[in-house]
């Protein structure tokens, strides 16, 4: 086992997430997911405190990249415009890897009722750090707040439809963010 090979969060998350499918997210250990990635249990613990963090691994990242392209949208962006910002932003930071585990990542989660949890949170967090950046720019909270859940919203969506496509298309999730983005912005003008 490599101790210090490059790559091993990339292989836990992918060993993790195989596993998680293969044999329930309940079943399977720190020790079997450390092995499968090819690393030791102590290379696991240098990455993760425990199996449910794999769920949310890159989750500070997608939330820096969410924020600084709100706060990176023109001054003159409407909160919904800046969002958008946002999502292009992190779209570009998803790639094959994201595609082709996301199917796997759906059924562990769909099956497992902390991952359930784990990952509502995650909605939750993300939902909050756009609203943040939102007011940082002058929004009020409400509206900002609107504005962060149809962020949260749209990116599921897309990334959904993105994973659930054509596997070797050259497609970018950005174009399904903004999609979802835009049909919600329809849907929620039909509130009335």
């Amino acid at each position: 086992m490599g101790r210090w090979e490059p790559g091993a969060r990339e292989r836990l998350v992918v060993a993790a997430v195989d596993l998680f499918a293969e044999q329930g997210y309940d079943a399977t250990t720190v020790a079997q997911i450390a092995e499968r990635a090819g690393v030791t249990k102590s290379t696991f613990f240098r990455h993760f405190p425990d199996k449910r963090e794999l769920l949310v691994a890159g989750q500070e990242t997608l939330s820096r990249l969410l924020t600084e392209g709100i706060a990176d949208a023109p001054g003159d962006a409407s909160p919904l415009e800046a969002v958008a910002a946002g999502l292009e932003r992190a779209s570009s930071a998803m790639g094959p890897m994201n595609r082709e585990l996301a199917p796997r990542l759906k059924a562990a989660v769909a099956a497992s009722a902390e991952l359930q949890e784990r990952d509502a949170l995650k909605s939750v967090s993300l939902a909050a750090a756009m609203t943040t950046a939102l007011v940082a720019r002058g929004i009020p909270d409400p509206t900002a707040a609107l504005a962060g859940e149809l962020g949260v919203l749209a990116f599921k969506r897309g990334f959904a439809q993105w994973s659930e496509g054509d596997r070797d298309g050259k497609d970018e999730l950005a174009g399904y963010t903004l999609a979802a983005l835009a049909e919600l912005r329809a849907a929620s003008a039909s509130l009335g």
